[in-house]
């Protein structure tokens, strides 16, 4: 997603003059352009959309820092930390402070993304008719996605307790143009937040092509959808989106899981049939903060870099049987990197047709059902493209292994620990402890906030 940015010139004219004229050059200083101009047409809307994507790249939204945080806040004694950061040092010491730099970037970049589509969705009536369902439809993807990873982060988990009493995160459906009281409002239960997740993605679905280049389509919005209902264990609904996806044959398993990354390095930026969406990084545009924190420079592999913060631990390579593929895809120097973001200018996944199978595996098993194929068929798709013989049974636990070794280091673990009610080492799922804080500077600002328990 290119980065837009808005720029208005000081133009410099050399002005041929007749002798005895008076001619000046008055410039009016702009700091701020009107509403009405900034979103007076179609092509507006469309630009202001663009800017929406670049905020959903952002490196503290979908860029990388919803992802890490999720890897660092679930580990439990897999990964190591040798950084000086001490936002992610928190994070993986479960010992978060209310100025985290991460919680509170993450928060305040994920509502300017949110006011952005806001914009979008306030000027549909003025985009150009054969476009309009698509960019509402772009726009409220982005919208829906951001609202589900941040109450995924900042609030107690679905099912732990009440969800209609719960505080999720605040609601904000129409464009912020300037902060007033009316502006300051306490947070959404999670519930309402859930809720206003599913219309957006839900709309979203119904409005979004099959294809649209690098951009959201219906089979993203599917996939948001199935790990939406999968968190909330709605096992019906996100099998049946899950099936959607593999179902569509719009994308394919890759034959080797080597070839899935290496996105610029191997395939000239462009994604594997695999992805059904990622965050597109190139070399004048974009940054993957996977690959800054869980990447490294590897002198024989020219395109790599990374500060080598986040290390694999035996304990994680010890989960692999001796013949999966996946067990020898790590990097070795004074420590074990994955191999997974290596690549500099490699593309941030979002979503995989593996994570549909496994998704359709656990829920077909939960609900004793074979809908799009049985469970067993769809575990040992996963299994045997990683060089492992076929299971002859599936289990709810042998499916989630197989998840956990599938996906690792690409956002899950967190979220996969809490819906399934598993500790985070000494901790219980819904520990205080794995809930980020809601950032100081917003409950400063904002005294209709509540902060969240266990955080001054």
């Amino acid at each position: 997603m290119k980065k837009n940015r808005y720029i208005i010139p000081a133009l410099l004219s050399a002005l041929l003059m007749a002798t005895g004229c008076d001619n000046r050059l008055d410039v009016q200083p702009t700091q701020s352009i009107d509403e009405n101009v900034a979103l007076g047409t179609s092509r507006d809307v469309e630009v202001t959309l663009i800017g929406c994507y670049d905020g959903l790249q952002d490196v503290d939204v979908y860029g990388g820092a919803f992802q890490y945080a999720s890897e660092l806040l679930g580990n439990s004694d897999e990964l190591g930390f040798g950084g000086t950061f001490q936002n992610l040092l928190e994070m993986y010491n479960k010992e978060m402070t209310t100025n985290n730099v991460t919680a509170t970037s993450t928060w305040r970049d994920s509502y300017v993304a949110i006011n952005r589509c806001n914009n979008v969705l306030s000027a549909l009536d003025i985009v150009d008719e054969d476009k309009r369902a698509r960019i509402e439809g772009e726009a409220r993807f982005i919208r829906g996605s951001i609202y589900f990873d941040l109450v995924r982060l900042y609030a107690k988990t679905w099912g732990d307790g009440d969800n209609a009493s719960n505080p999720g995160v605040p609601l904000v459906l129409k464009p912020t143009r300037g902060v007033t009281d009316a502006d300051k409002i306490p947070r959404n239960a999670v519930a309402e937040v859930y809720a206003q997740v599913l219309e957006d993605l839900t709309k979203a679905k119904s409005l979004l092509p099959e294809s649209n280049t690098i951009y959201a389509t219906k089979y993203a919005a599917s996939a948001q959808l199935s790990r939406v209902y999968l968190m909330q264990g709605n096992y019906a609904a996100a099998r049946d989106e899950a099936n959607e996806v593999i179902t569509s044959d719009a994308f394919s398993l890759n034959p080797t899981f080597e070839s899935l990354f290496f996105t610029f390095l191997d395939n000239g930026g462009a994604n594997p049939e695999e992805y059904i969406f990622s965050m597109i990084v190139t070399q004048q545009d974009g940054t993957n903060d996977m690959n800054t924190f869980f990447g490294t420079t590897i002198s024989a592999i020219p395109g790599t870099a990374g500060r080598g913060d986040i290390r694999i631990l035996a304990k994680h390579r010890g989960l692999y049987e001796a013949s999966d593929k996946r067990g020898a895809f790590f990097v070795t120097t004074n420590n074990t990197f994955t191999r997974k973001h290596l690549d500099k200018f490699g593309n941030v996944l979002q979503f995989r047709l593996a994570e549909m199978y496994l998704t359709r595996a656990e829920a077909n098993l939960r609900l004793n059902s074979q809908t799009g194929a049985t469970p067993l068929a769809d575990l040992n798709l996963i299994r045997t493209r990683a060089g492992l013989k076929a299971a002859s049974a599936a289990t709810i636990e042998s499916v989630l292994k197989e998840r956990h070794l599938e996906l690792a280091f690409e956002g899950h673990t967190l979220h996969d620990l809490k819906r399934t009610r598993q500790n985070v080492g000494a901790l219980p799922y819904n520990s205080p402890k794995l809930i980020m804080p809601i950032p100081q500077r917003e409950m400063d600002v904002n005294k209709q906030l509540v902060q969240n328990q266990g955080y001054n």
